[in-house]
């Protein structure tokens, strides 16, 4: 008995250990995300407005003095980063026409939650767009076991949607 709980606990250790990882590097993500033509990256310089909403989206604080993005046509791209529990969760998003067309999974630093890099949980982003609120139009299903990193999944979809809105992209003019 003793021995099949020491495998149980080996085995529950090894699949946290494997969630964590770099799925995918940004420069990867941004080549697909504009079909290997990448603009130059830009960046937004965040007033305190643009600050305090962002604090509303995120339940907390954001720390930087500017977001880098990249943007073409009414296209733009983001890589930001969220903690989940303890260690922050790289996520890379396209926004399209004011409406999320990718959130990808970049790098997974948690122990636990790893089940948000498939496609079964991102593919629920697809084609949802940001409320006056500030929420989401469409409901995004948790996982059991994973809470806090579907939250940081969100607030970073949420965060890009609302950032997109700040470029002149948005409007779809600019190339």
């Amino acid at each position: 008995m003793k021995r099949w709980f020491t495998l149980g606990l080996l085995l529950l250790s090894a699949t946290s250990l494997l969630a964590k990882g770099v799925y995918q590097t940004p420069e990867a993500f941004i080549q697909a995300g504009f079909q290997g033509e990448p603009p130059t990256p830009k960046v937004i310089w965040l007033s305190q407005p643009l600050k305090e909403t962002m604090t509303n989206i995120l339940s907390h604080s954001y720390h930087g003095l500017r977001v880098r993005y990249w943007g073409k046509g009414n296209r733009t791209a983001w890589i930001l980063n969220e903690v989940g529990k303890e260690k922050p969760i790289t996520v890379g998003i396209i926004v399209h026409a004011g409406q999320l067309e990718r959130v990808t999974i970049l790098t997974f630093r948690e122990s636990r939650g790893g089940e948000v890099r498939y496609p079964s949980f991102t593919d629920q982003f697809i084609n949802a767009k940001l409320k006056n609120s500030h929420d989401l139009d469409k409901p995004i299903d948790g996982i059991s076991g994973a809470t806090l990193s579907v939250r940081a999944v969100e607030k970073t979809a949420k965060l890009a949607l609302f950032l997109h809105q700040q470029t002149p992209f948005s409007n779809g003019k600019t190339q």
